[in-house]
């Protein structure tokens, strides 16, 4: 019996999405998620309630030694030892110089990082950074026409050698043919005129294709500043990671004794040079 009952198709108990004007708040929380923050809310209440107790039950005239050789910083986090070992100098110089390597490795990264993303860029007079965007590129095309002579270069007539208009030589692909322009009657241009006049639906879809250009427009300027901004990041981590390798540098040169510095009493000292 419960294999038949296993067998029927049952229904799909699906979970109430996120209405579409909240999507910018996210997921929608579900139960469990409640259930899950709710907990956490109470352990922490319950914690911070354990603490208030226990500084109300504080002693303030409780002493022990101990106390004499522990330190406080920023008024009441306690300094103790951890246990851990001092290094000797060998093994900071051999430390600093990984960090050194790691740190001038991430540079190099960041810099190639940098430069691949200034390689979609261009630099605009006035304007900042402007992106090149595919559309412009592709547009840019030519049509080379060999010739046998300077005289045939220069009276060359592009209109004659297409075969089209004026108006023509600025289109990629499908021109006018110049003997088409001619063979039109008069009475056929009246009539293409007439069939020309706009209807509701063609000017339903002129407004539409202009709305879509609007979105792409803003489609791309988002794009251009997303790019921008990880440009802008890239060459902060660049600046960032030079800055910490250069001041590694300093630190390992002082503990070579080859640089100057600011001992512990704020006296500078520098080494002398010998003389020659």
């Amino acid at each position: 019996m419960s294999s038949m009952r296993n067998a029927v198709q049952r229904r799909n108990h699906r979970e109430r999405a996120q209405p579409l004007e909240r999507e910018k708040w996210g997921v929608l929380e579900k139960h469990k998620d409640y259930s899950l923050r709710a907990k956490d809310y109470n352990d922490k209440k319950k914690r911070l309630r354990i603490l208030r107790q226990k500084a109300a039950d504080r002693n303030p005239d409780e002493f022990h030694f101990a106390m004499m050789s522990s330190k406080t910083h920023n008024g009441g986090q306690k300094l103790a030892d951890r246990g851990n070992k001092a290094l000797s100098q060998e093994a900071v110089k051999l430390l600093k110089t990984q960090d050194a390597g790691y740190l001038r490795t991430m540079s190099q990264r960041a810099r190639k990082e940098r430069e691949r993303l200034e390689k979609d860029y261009v630099l605009g007079e006035g304007k900042g950074v402007r992106v090149l965007s595919q559309s412009a590129e592709s547009a840019v095309g030519q049509h080379t026409v060999f010739v046998d002579s300077r005289e045939e270069q220069r009276s060359f007539d592009p209109e004659k050698w297409f075969g089209t208009t004026e108006k023509g030589l600025g289109r990629i692909y499908n021109r006018p043919r110049t003997e088409n322009a001619e063979n039109i009657p008069r009475s056929e241009e009246d009539e293409t005129q007439k069939t020309r006049a706009k209807s509701k639906r063609a000017i339903e879809a002129e407004r539409q294709a202009l709305k879509d250009q609007k979105a792409l427009r803003r489609l791309h300027q988002r794009g251009e500043d997303a790019r921008r901004h990880r440009l802008e990041a890239a060459k902060a981590r660049e600046r960032d990671l030079m800055a910490a390798e250069q001041g590694l540098d300093l630190q390992r040169a002082r503990m070579n004794n080859s640089v100057g510095g600011v001992n512990r009493n704020g006296v500078k000292w520098k080494v002398k040079e010998r003389r020659r």
